[in-house]
């Protein structure tokens, strides 16, 4: 069920030809007025909702004055009467993050709607007669009468992207609805919209320094009200901390915004000291006063990935779900929301690979017709069997080399790409996912972006495909299988469209990511806070694939039972192991992509 996503209340409501269920975790106007499935005044109209809208107080006066009746102080009636005022243009008023549906009695007509960016997931299933829509995967595939398969297209793009991209489930006929997008359903048509996608133009003058400085004032004060939105809460709140800029910088606000009151602050960390970043999280609790928690990750901590399993419904590769998934677990024990910094590395330019790309762009040291032809030369050598022969890592460096600013960037954080699939796959699955490209995906998102340069457009691709599809999920299935709301003021999308229309080299300057960003915050933060490496959240999984972890990796992966399934030839998974466990190529984020596909399939098709 959904009650880790809503202990504290629940509801049904059997309301003719549909039927509404909820779970709730209470965060504003904790009484019984808050319950849901709730009606409007006469009952025609009756909505279940996740999520929180920061600006439904300024929303509610006119609606009053138009002569709609509250029951209630919560957010949810607020969007129930504002879509009886607009209709589905009542979405591009709200500010927040939300999922919900509202049944027309009179209409016999769903609507659906979720947030700009896709912080509340919501999947939906639609047969010959009927529709259902849920939070999670697990209660839509949980009727024994309803059969459950595979999606091999949605696992085929899986392997590339560490996670399954939207519109696309694991299952079947199971959709994620967009995020930006709306959907009504009415007498067995489904029609989806979408209300939103962020635009990078027209751009802000800043052709002076005073014209630049202005734009990092209005900056700073645009993060500082975009924090202090996210601080109503009828319940105990506090703040995730990893030591990185974006945290610091929003536990730095939430201090500045409570003087005297200190901020609930968590943080985890690794006995591997590359992974650890405990000491910078430190000095930002000491520099405001917090009060700090700290957590320490060791292996036998993935006994949890059975439970990760379960509340993703799909596979998902993106082994900081792990550590997010102990830091909420620690913050729950003390606080029912927290705050953190996702959402800056995209509308900042944050990641390594944005500086690499650019670097790479501005020095094309070998024209592209000629790494190409060097490519093609070597290509036509057949190499050893040995995956990692000399010649094996020259043919990877000239493609690489050879392929477009765009597809190097998705090279850079994806995993199989499609060299890697075709050493991979059976004869039988290659044929099946023959001409099926997982970069056109990401590919279309360029297309179709208003931005008019190469970082903006990378920006612009990562916000529609990379956050709402691996980091949005990570947090709030982690956070929430803990009964822990998760906000994000940077994910503003006032905010984030304030961001896109700065110049571009306010974001990456020369090789300094997210430049705009850590000089508002450098009179918050300590300059060796703000001017070390990025480090990432990330798992020692390396390390761990080739000591603790080694043998049941290999047991899993090459049992007879994973390698039945028929994607995958057997010597090629016997190769990439062999090589992880002889750390003669860092395979280990591959590798626990198989072994999440695989955990999948148990848990879900094998039952």
């Amino acid at each position: 069920g959904l009650r880790h996503r809503g202990p504290d209340d629940r509801g049904v409501r059997a309301l003719g030809e549909a039927c509404l269920g909820h779970t709730r975790l209470s965060i504003i106007d904790l009484s019984p007025q808050g319950h849901q499935p709730m009606p409007n005044e006469d009952e025609t109209l009756w909505i279940v909702f996740n999520g929180e809208i920061y600006n439904f107080q300024d929303l509610r006066p006119p609606l009053e004055a138009r002569g709609h009746r509250f029951r209630s102080r919560t957010d949810t009636e607020v969007v129930l009467h504002l879509f009886e005022e607009e209709g589905p243009a009542c979405v591009e008023r709200l500010r927040g993050m939300f999922a919900f549906a509202i049944w027309d009695r009179k209409g016999k007509a769903l609507f659906l709607a979720r947030d700009r960016v896709g912080k509340k997931p919501l999947f939906s299933r639609g047969g010959r007669d009927f529709f259902s829509f849920c939070s999670e995967l697990a209660p839509l595939v949980s009727d024994p009468e309803i059969p459950v398969n595979v999606d091999p297209v949605a696992i085929h793009h899986y392997l590339t992207f560490q996670s399954v991209p939207a519109p696309f489930s694991a299952f079947a006929g199971i959709r994620k609805i967009p995020p930006g997008h709306w959907m009504t359903v009415r007498e067995g048509r489904e029609e989806l919209r979408r209300y939103w996608k962020l635009s990078f133009a027209p751009k802000h003058p800043a052709d002076t320094a005073a014209r630049r400085a202005l734009l990092e004032e209005e900056l700073l004060e645009k993060i500082r009200e975009a924090v202090r939105v996210r601080l109503v809460s009828d319940v105990p709140l506090g703040a995730l901390l990893s030591g990185g800029v974006d945290s610091s910088g929003v536990v730095a606000l939430m201090s500045r915004e409570n003087p005297g009151k200190p901020v609930k602050t968590f943080s985890v960390g690794f006995r591997e000291k590359e992974f650890n970043e405990l000491e910078y999280a430190r000095e930002v609790a000491l520099l405001y006063g917090t009060d700090h928690k700290e957590f320490t990750l060791h292996p036998d901590m993935l006994s949890v990935l059975p439970l990760l399993v379960e509340r993703f419904g799909e596979p998902f590769a993106d082994s900081a779900a792990i550590p997010t998934y102990y830091i909420s677990r620690v913050a729950r024990e003390h606080v029912t929301v927290a705050l953190c910094g996702d959402g800056g590395d995209e509308s900042f330019a944050g990641y390594h690979r944005y500086k690499l790309n650019a670097l790479l762009r501005g020095g094309d040291f070998i024209p592209h017709p000629l790494s190409r032809g060097i490519f093609r030369t070597l290509n036509a050598i057949p190499h050893s069997p040995s995956i990692h022969s000399p010649l094996w890592i020259a043919k990877r460096v000239f493609q690489f080399l050879s392929l477009s600013p765009e597809l190097r960037n998705l090279r850079f954080c994806s995993h199989f790409d499609a060299d890697l699939k075709a050493e991979l796959y059976t004869p039988e699955f290659a044929g099946r996912m023959a001409g099926i490209d997982s970069d056109e995906i990401v590919l279309a998102r360029y297309r179709e972006t208003d931005a008019d340069n190469l970082l903006d457009a990378t920006l612009y691709a990562d916000i529609h495909t990379y956050l709402p599809d691996t980091l949005l999920p990570k947090v709030d299935v982690t956070s929430m299988a803990t009964s822990l709301e998760t906000r994000s003021p940077l994910l503003d999308h006032e905010l984030m469209e304030f961001a896109a229309r700065l110049p571009a080299d306010m974001k990456l300057r020369r090789l300094t990511t997210k430049y705009v960003l850590k000089k508002v915050f450098g009179s918050l933060l300590p300059e060796k806070l703000l001017s070390r490496p990025k480090m990432g959240f990330g798992v020692p999984l390396g390390q761990w694939f080739r000591t603790e972890l080694k043998d049941m990796v290999r047991d899993t992966l090459l049992s007879p039972r994973a390698l039945g399934r028929g994607y995958f030839r057997e010597e090629a998974v016997r190769k990439i192991l062999d090589e992880q466990a002889q750390n003669r190529w860092h395979w280990h984020h591959h590798i626990y992509n198989l072994l999440m596909l695989e955990l999948w399939h148990r848990r879900f098709i094998d039952r």
